[in-house]
């Protein structure tokens, strides 16, 4: 009789024990799903999760672009206080239509490049400065890789015809190769390119 007793009291124990084991660790899933639910739909997540997955250089709104200053203490009227400038009657100066979107970064390299052209007893010296819509991420590889940029640079410098030398429409050409050129280093380099523009400083034809 005692064992009959014995038994019925531990039935209810072996019950409870087991509610808690699998209990509690439903109670914890559901508790932190629910946290987690909170937290992706407060945004506690997302963007962390896209800061890590795109690790790129960010494009810089016009707004944030570092502008050139006048001259201080300069005279004959290089820009006034509050936005004026000479020419529009103390008026500020209009703002014109269009307009690049996002700001631009220039960096001029600091040796010129001289190539021969192609089938040609004659060559080319060319001064170039980039310019990039990007944070200053693209500067900085830029600065990084420039032995082989400037490598890249003189190979495709290379392959420049009489022809184009001599157009505007040619000289464009160069740009963009020369550009392509550069952006294919960075890629290959840092995985990222980001020049925009090449533009000659010097351009002399021998």
């Amino acid at each position: 009789m005692s064992d009959a007793k014995t038994e019925s009291a531990a039935a209810p124990k072996k019950k409870r024990n087991l509610l808690l084991l699998v209990g509690l660790p439903v109670l914890l899933l559901g508790g932190g799903g629910g946290a987690a639910f909170y937290g992706m739909q407060a945004g506690w997540f997302s963007a962390t999760a896209h800061a890590e997955e795109n690790d790129e250089p960010r494009l810089v709104p016009k707004s944030e672009e570092k502008r050139a200053s006048a001259k201080e203490g300069g005279e004959g009227g290089h820009g006034g206080e509050g936005g004026e400038a000479p020419g529009h009657g103390g008026k500020p100066t209009p703002k014109g239509e269009g307009g690049d979107k996002y700001a631009s970064s220039y960096y001029p390299m600091e040796k010129e490049f001289t190539s021969n052209l192609q089938d040609s007893v004659h060559f080319v010296q060319v001064g170039i400065a980039v310019s990039t819509p990007y944070d200053e991420r693209v500067l900085e590889n830029i600065k990084t890789h420039e032995i082989a940029i400037r490598s890249a640079v003189l190979m495709a410098l290379g392959e420049t015809t009489e022809d184009e030398v001599f157009t505007a429409e040619g000289k464009r050409h160069i740009q963009d190769r020369l550009a392509k050129a550069i952006n294919g280093v960075l890629k290959e380099k840092e995985g990222f390119g980001g020049v925009s523009n090449v533009y000659f400083t010097n351009f002399i034809v021998q």
